[in-house]
């Protein structure tokens, strides 16, 4: 199993990235798991509470969970992935059936943060894109789909997501073997990750 780990800051991209490259893969190999699926259970706390909690730091992630079904994989083992909620800010009762695939590509902005994840990794990917760009696609996207408004997202914008960012996630890229600028040029780069995949697939 080659096991992919795609990071970047949020906005950056890492979405379309995992989808470029997926694009000429047969579906039956290739499996992913996102890191927004590991976030901790919070039943503990009310809904105020949690949505005042940081969600851009590594304790947010539950990492002991996502390695164990990592090595699960690995070994062949069918796993239930979790499935976490951003508008209630809670894992639901569902999961995610997930079977091992010949690559697994873990995507998330935190996931070369963690030393014993990113040691699963046989490739590191880091995707950057402008702050400013990564702001505008945040906050298109949390009103669209998370229910937020624009002063919510600037404000945790402004007071998390660039403080975590420029702590956490953006040091991170000194872990990654490729680094994919996120613009319509990356193409080489997606092509170098492909041809990877293509060798140990095939």
């Amino acid at each position: 199993m080659l096991i992919i780990g795609i990071a970047g800051g949020t906005g950056s991209g890492k979405t379309t990235v995992v989808h470029q490259i997926m694009n000429e893969l047969p579906e039956t190999e290739v499996g992913i798991i996102s890191q927004d699926s590991y976030y901790k259970e919070n039943h503990n706390l009310s809904f105020d509470e949690r949505a005042l909690l940081n969600f851009d730091h590594p304790r947010a992630i539950d990492f002991e969970l996502l390695v164990a079904h990592l090595k699960e994989l690995r070994e062949q083992k069918t796993i239930q992935q979790p499935v976490y909620s951003f508008v209630t800010h809670n894992r639901t009762e569902d999961t995610i059936t997930t079977h091992p695939r010949k690559v697994m590509i873990v995507e998330g902005i935190l996931i070369l943060a963690n030393p014993e994840l990113r040691d699963l990794f046989d490739v590191k990917i880091y995707v950057h894109a402008d702050s400013d760009e990564r702001l505008i696609r945040r906050m298109k996207r949390d009103i669209a789909d998370r229910g937020r408004n624009m002063d919510e997202v600037l404000n945790r914008y402004q007071n998390t997501l660039k403080p975590m960012h420029q702590q956490f996630i953006e040091p991170t890229k000194a872990f990654a073997d490729i680094i994919i600028p996120n613009d319509r040029y990356n193409t080489v780069a997606i092509d170098v990750v492909r041809a990877v995949i293509n060798q140990r697939i095939l």
